[in-house]
């Protein structure tokens, strides 16, 4: 049972790798691409759908203080559906237009 812990937990290890390349640089794998329209509420959500098998390995390894299952169950399921729900409305939402909210006119007008 560890071993398959261990993998949930090295998965979501990537998936939370991901999302912060695309946080961080609006990156996004090749294959997901077309389909998203925000990249930021798709790096979001996957930062908070890698958090739910990262927590339920530190909780199953005892890294983190043991709580009741009710928690443990509750809370991840909170993490896996939020997350699912960003990544969702970042493929869903139509693509903003006008000009990007970083990049501002040089000449200050």
């Amino acid at each position: 049972m560890a071993w398959v812990v261990g993998t949930g937990g090295l998965m979501g290890l990537l998936v939370i790798a991901l999302g912060l390349v695309t946080l961080r640089t609006g990156w996004i794998l090749p294959t997901a691409r077309r389909h998203v329209t925000r990249p930021r509420l798709h790096g979001l959500g996957a930062l908070l759908t890698g958090m739910c098998p990262v927590l339920g390995g530190l909780f199953y390894f005892r890294i983190l203080p043991n709580v009741s299952w009710e928690i443990r169950f509750f809370g991840g399921n909170a993490f896996l559906f939020a997350g699912l729900l960003l990544i969702a409305a970042g493929q869903l939402m139509p693509r903003r237009r006008g000009p990007h909210p970083d990049r501002t006119d040089p000449s200050g007008v």
